[in-house]
């Protein structure tokens, strides 16, 4: 029985597709942040106005104290649209994104692309700390699904679609084109070649071009020249206190993650959607008005980008602030999201990371004035490590910080303290925020890209020589009395005529259980014709395919160009690519 195919589409217009995704995607993350500045102000200020600038301390809202049940009004509505229309738009969104990838060939419902815009947009116009990109991923790929969908495609085109949307919902929302490519190729993608980076590459930026037109071409955070780096961040000493730097923040990417982990767990306790998330959101709003009358601002609500432009311009010069302040955004964070809040987990982790290198920037420079390190510089550091190491994408988090400040400067310290901040976390936790989510439901997901070379071997480097070539009238029991004394698989093609007729792989073993049981049976009698063609100088990675496609057990290797049954020089089963692939592993481990 054959498989049927799904229709391959040209590159060409799986091109223009991802061109598609990426203009919803660019207007998607421009309508996104419209609308959640229209929430915020109409939540917080009792203003009907979109104009949003989240760089900016939000002003005390007139409703006082009762701000605090600003975050709980939300949640409910975010409860009950999560409820009723898609519990997948609950959480961070790239752990779904990823599970549709890996599990589901792709598929994100259509419906996730409207209820997560309104459940996100409502979680963080309301107070819940939690970021903006996470929605927008989810919100792109699941436009690049439904393209998927809509337009019949192999499952590739349409993973490739949906790695595509998420990288372009990312690029738009933080300006950051090569991040967005990066974001998608170091989670996203189960498949990195030319066919598969060309649609991403076009999506992401495409979507920058038209996030750009909206909200301008200027990095997302400004950093005063006065406050630019007052000494050369690539000194050994200056490195070395990077390193230090790095094994915090990975401390602190560990604690977000358990963190995470944990409230997610203890709120599932409460089997109630609706009283779940009203424990966990009214906590949150006591949290806010709290820092509020004894810090002057929210300083945790929403995507936080307020407290770290402000971090970045040395506004917060207290360390003890800046630490209070990153484990109310990680207390606040964790039980946003674990309550059932939707929003992601990117701005969190800048959040965290600017709190925490500041902070070490500034105790650095009490304990060693000569030093002159410079708090800027560290809290980006530190919001690149924080970034990798909570994520584990380590190129990402380079790159985007990069990106959102525009300083060079910055990349070598970003590395060493991304790298140092990953390999802690991973001695804490070996699953990171992403995929922590996923291995909790029994979802296991790469963490690596290998270039498996089992894929491009030939046929006949892989293929079984000591095989036997039958006619179909050959009997069977016969054969087995001439192989008596042998043990394991005998692999035979059966032939009839100048064509291939079947293959039968023989335990021959077998004979000694049942003597009588093969009187009389010929060869034709057992032979499956659930096989495939292959010639010797054909790479693995087609001849799988081959398989695949047919169902097939045996790949039967022939030379030249024939199928005559005296071109028959070998088989591949499927326990010979079990070996291959093994042996092509080893360097890896």
């Amino acid at each position: 029985m054959k498989i049927k195919l799904p229709q391959r589409i040209g590159w060409v217009r799986l091109s223009l597709l991802a061109i598609v995704v990426g203009v919803v995607a660019g207007f998607g993350a421009v309508g996104f942040r419209a609308l959640i500045g229209l929430i915020h102000n109409i939540a917080f200020l009792g203003k009907f106005a979109v104009a949003y600038d989240s760089s900016v301390f939000t002003s005390p809202s007139p409703w006082g104290a009762f701000i605090i049940f600003t975050p709980v009004i939300g949640g409910l509505i975010v409860t009950f649209l999560i409820t009723n229309f898609a519990p997948e738009a609950r959480g961070h969104g790239v752990p779904e994104v990823m599970d549709a990838i890996y599990y589901k060939e792709g598929l994100i419902r259509p419906v996730v692309v409207v209820i997560k815009s309104l459940a996100s947009a409502l979680s963080i116009g309301t107070g819940a700390a939690v970021g903006r990109e996470g929605p927008i991923i989810q919100i792109g790929s699941a436009m690049g699904s439904t393209l998927g969908q809509v337009i019949r495609m192999a499952p590739w085109q349409r993973i490739t679609l949906v790695a595509a949307g998420a990288g372009a919902g990312i690029a738009a929302t933080f300006n950051t084109p090569i991040g967005g490519v990066m974001f998608a190729i170091e989670l996203m993608m189960p498949e990195l070649s030319a066919r598969t980076f060309l649609p991403v590459a076009l999506a992401t930026g495409t979507a920058t071009f038209i996030g750009r037109i909206f909200f301008g071409i200027y990095p997302a955070f400004t950093i005063p020249s006065s406050l630019a780096i007052s000494q050369n961040p690539a000194t050994l000493p200056a490195l070395l206190l990077y390193v230090v730097l790095g094994g915090l923040i990975g401390l602190a990417a560990a604690a977000f993650v358990r963190g995470l982990s944990l409230a997610e767990h203890v709120f599932e306790l409460v089997k109630n959607p609706y009283l779940r998330n009203f424990i966990g959101m009214l906590l949150v709003g006591v949290l806010i008005y709290a820092l509020f009358v004894f810090g002057g601002h929210y300083y945790v609500e929403g995507v936080g980008y307020s407290t770290i432009q402000a971090t970045l311009a040395g506004s917060l010069g207290l360390p003890g602030l800046l630490a209070l302040l990153f484990a109310a955004k990680l207390a606040a964070t964790s039980m946003s999201l674990g309550s059932g809040a939707s929003g992601g987990i990117f701005s969190p982790s800048l959040f965290m990371g600017a709190t925490v290198g500041g902070a070490f920037g500034l105790l650095v420079n009490a304990v060693y004035p000569a030093m002159d390190h410079s708090v800027t510089t560290c809290a980006i550091v530190g919001m690149a490590a924080m970034v990798g190491g909570g994520t584990g994408a380590a190129m990402t988090a380079v790159t985007m910080i990069f990106e959102m400040t525009r300083d060079y400067d910055l990349v070598m310290p970003s590395i060493i303290a991304v790298a140092i901040a990953i390999g802690v976390r991973r001695i804490i936790s070996i699953e990171n925020i992403y995929t922590v989510k996923l291995v909790g439901r029994g979802h296991f997901v790469p963490k690596a890209l290998h270039a498996n070379m089992f894929l491009v071997r030939r046929a006949g480097d892989v293929m079984e020589r000591d095989i036997n070539v039958l006619p179909a009238e050959a009997d069977f029991d016969a054969f087995l009395r001439e192989h008596a004394n042998e043990r394991g698989f005998k692999h035979v093609v059966v032939t009839r005529g100048n064509h291939i007729a079947g293959v039968v792989r023989v335990n021959i073993s077998l004979r000694r259980c049942v003597e009588q049981a093969y009187g009389g049976v010929r060869f034709e009698d057992v032979a499956q014709h659930k096989f495939t063609i292959a010639r010797e100088g054909d790479i693995m990675f087609d001849v799988v395919q081959r398989m695949a496609h047919r169902d097939a057990i045996m790949a039967v290797v022939v030379k030249g160009k024939g199928e005559r049954p005296f071109g028959i020089i070998g088989v591949v089963s499927k326990e010979h690519i079990a070996d291959s692939v093994a042996e092509s592993i080893k360097p890896f481990g």
